[in-house]
């Protein structure tokens, strides 16, 4: 192990979890953008073709040919998905009702 690999371990972390947030923060803004959009299925398809080129290229030049860089940078992408759904989750009431 050389002294680099750490740290391009940690960058390879750090940019799945940018790849995650923009990958995720993008499908929330596309879908509240989207539902009320007159043309909701050209929003969603071009979203999904950005997304999804973005996370797959930004996944090809992190790893690099390393499979250990690609899971760090899974993982990170994984944890940015679980901190994208925390911060848009919808409030509970506290009386336990559910708002119709």
């Amino acid at each position: 192990m050389t002294m680099n690999e750490p740290l391009s371990l940690a960058y390879a972390f750090a940019a799945g979890v940018l790849l995650g947030a923009m990958f995720y923060a993008g499908l929330w803004w596309t879908v509240r953008r989207g539902v009320s959009s007159r043309r909701a299925a050209l929003w969603f398809l071009g979203s999904l073709l950005l997304r999804m080129g973005l996370a797959l290229a930004g996944f090809y030049f992190v790893a690099g040919g390393h499979w250990q860089r690609l899971l760090l940078c899974l993982l990170g992408f994984v944890l940015a998905r679980l901190a994208v759904m925390w911060l848009t989750r919808t409030p509970q009431p506290l009386d336990g009702s559910h708002a119709p």
